[in-house]
């Protein structure tokens, strides 16, 4: 029988995950099992409330992307409504999709996942004057980067690893053969972790700007934005763009030549395909270009669906072929339904538990998450998949900036299809959407000096079904709310991690975070770190897969686990 590891709770990221993995005589993964180990029920507390009220709860099924769920919410009930925001809301909305979603890229990349590439405890035996030119063969003017810079990053250091609290860093894989840096390279990327500290605050004060504070932003409302008088304000906008600068100097200088010096040293790998998984991408299109209705928007990110890696075809995107399967899901459906669309979707929790020994039951019901499928299908959500779809579908930016990297460190495209390709995939996204800001401020301002101040639609409230969809830091969002007697009757949300970290639909199709640890090699079974560098890739949120608060806000139970 396979040996079967446990990695339980996988640490670095919102929410509980555990994952299995079985493994053959050489430590290669031949089986993984993804499951969410806390019960999300956020859509039974939305029955019988007011349309208008649905936001403000479903911003906190998480505390990372608050503002994506509010947006999904708001918009859902105006497609409900059939309410159509005017231009200035729109632009104001995309400018606090964009600072939120800029600094949930900084701050994965450094502070999540970035430990899983790059070694701190190797770093100590740097020789700063030689990291000083490394850096600089990654950019002219690396950022933060000088002898004296990197000698205090080291004492800095030094001092946290002789405190003995090491935090974040406390039980951490250093040493482990799957790192590659050298330790002046380990150094640049510990410095550049510290430096993000600092300039991720910045990111997240552009968001409070437009939203008046974050995380849970509340200057959206059902018809526009409520935040007016800071989108007339030249001092605000100002403000804004003084921040946006802040943010691409850090992902200009440190961000992306990061990532060149990561390709150039991991691209074995990448080129293997170590973490490549399903071979669909899916992106329903993200930062609204008008006002139109979702199937007929215009995005900065295109929508489209990719099958089989098949670039030739990019495929549309009907949103009624999305549903959500329990098969191997702690819940029920009524009926014995395998799989309901989200307007028709149930929240019925049903836990049948572990195996004696306290593994998860793989045959059966083995996770709180269900298992999102499009026309029946598994797809991969989130940054790479947006560009694997814009590249396809013709996107000059997003054809620019992948071949740009894949021609700086010399591979071929099939670079893309890995766990590196994904994280890389990330970065070169908040570089796009950060030089793309401010033409969104730019239209802003021309709007206004022509004249036009209008930031909010009237409306009457009626009863219908409505939906959003967008792209969000980690892929595919929807929300899906049907209005019966001015009450919300039914209330659904697909969120990225869902579709990424879904258990086996009923079919026996794994989910993107199963299907891409299979196959992968662990150097040492006790220290899995390609399991952690692989599922970080993906950005996991738990939180917005599986949440559960009364109406109060109250703790309803504490589950304690032994295994």
């Amino acid at each position: 029988m396979a040996a079967r590891i446990v990695v339980d709770p996988i640490t670095r990221i919102e929410g509980h995950l555990r994952i299995e993995a079985a493994l053959d005589e050489r430590g290669t993964i031949t089986q993984a099992y993804s499951s969410g180990t806390a019960f999300r029920g956020i859509e039974l507390i939305m029955k019988g409330r007011d349309p208008r009220d649905l936001a403000t709860f479903t911003q906190r099924i998480c505390g990372v992307c608050t503002y994506q769920h509010y947006e999904r919410s708001t918009e859902a009930v105006e497609r409900a409504y059939g309410v159509r925001i005017p231009p200035n809301a729109r632009l104001v909305r995309n400018l606090l999709w964009s600072a939120q979603v800029i600094h949930d890229h900084v701050v994965h990349f450094y502070h999540l996942h970035g430990v899983d590439w790059f070694d701190i405890a190797s770093a100590l035996s740097a020789s700063p004057a030689k990291a000083v030119q490394i850096a600089k063969q990654y950019h002219a003017n690396p950022y933060n980067a000088s002898e004296s810079h990197y000698a205090l990053v080291i004492q800095r250091l030094s001092k946290f690893v002789q405190s003995g609290q090491l935090g974040p860093f406390a039980g951490a894989y250093w040493g482990h053969p799957a790192y590659k840096l050298s330790p002046e390279e380990n150094l640049i990327m510990a410095s550049h972790y510290l430096d993000a500290l600092a300039v991720q605050r910045v990111m997240s004060q552009m968001e409070a700007i437009f939203g008046a504070k974050t995380p849970h932003p509340q200057s959206l409302i059902v018809g526009g934005v409520t935040s007016v008088r800071d989108a007339l304000s030249a001092e605000r906008i100002g403000q804004y763009l003084f921040m946006l600068k802040q943010a691409q100097d850090f992902i200009d200088r440190a961000y992306l030549p990061d990532l060149v010096m990561m390709g150039t040293r991991y691209k074995d790998e990448a080129l293997r395909g170590d973490g490549a998984g399903l071979k669909n991408y899916m992106s329903v299109g993200g930062l609204p270009l008008d006002e139109e209705e979702w199937e007929n928007r215009r995005f900065l990110f295109p929508k489209g669906l990719i099958l089989n890696r098949d670039l030739s075809k990019v495929l549309p995107i009907d949103p009624m072929k999305i549903t959500e399967e329990i098969a191997h899901s702690w819940y029920t459906y009524e009926g014995d339904q395998v799989a309901l669309h989200p307007f028709e979707g149930q929240t019925n929790p049903q836990y049948t538990g572990l195996e004696a020994d306290g593994k998860l039951k793989v045959e059966g019901k083995y996770s709180w998450l269900k298992s999102p499928r499009y026309d029946g299908i598994a797809v991969e959500v989130g940054p790479l998949a947006r560009f694997i779809v814009g590249y396809a579908a013709g996107s000059e930016p997003i054809k620019k900036l992948m071949d740009g990297y894949t021609a700086r460190i010399g591979v071929p495209f099939k670079f893309w299809y890995s766990t590196l390709g994904r994280t890389v995939a990330r970065g070169l996204e908040t570089k796009l959407l950060a030089d793309f800001v401010p033409t969104l401020v730019n239209d802003l301002v021309t709007n206004v000096s022509k004249g036009d101040e209008r930031f909010f639609t009237p409306y009457l409230p009626k009863d219908g079904d409505g939906f959003s969809l967008s792209e969000v830091p980690r892929g595919s969002l929807s929300h899906w709310v049907r209005i019966r007697n001015g009450r919300i009757e039914n209330f659904q949300a697909v969120v990225p991690s869902t579709w990424n970290a879904s258990p086996k639909d009923s079919k026996g199709q794994v989910g993107a975070y199963e299907a891409a640890l299979t196959g992968q090699k662990l150097a040492d079974p006790k220290k899995p770190l390609e399991i952690l560098r692989t599922i970080h890739s993906f950005d996991p949120c738990l939180a917005c897969a599986v949440h559960l608060l009364d109406p109060k806000g109250q703790e309803i139970a504490h589950l304690k686990i032994t295994v």
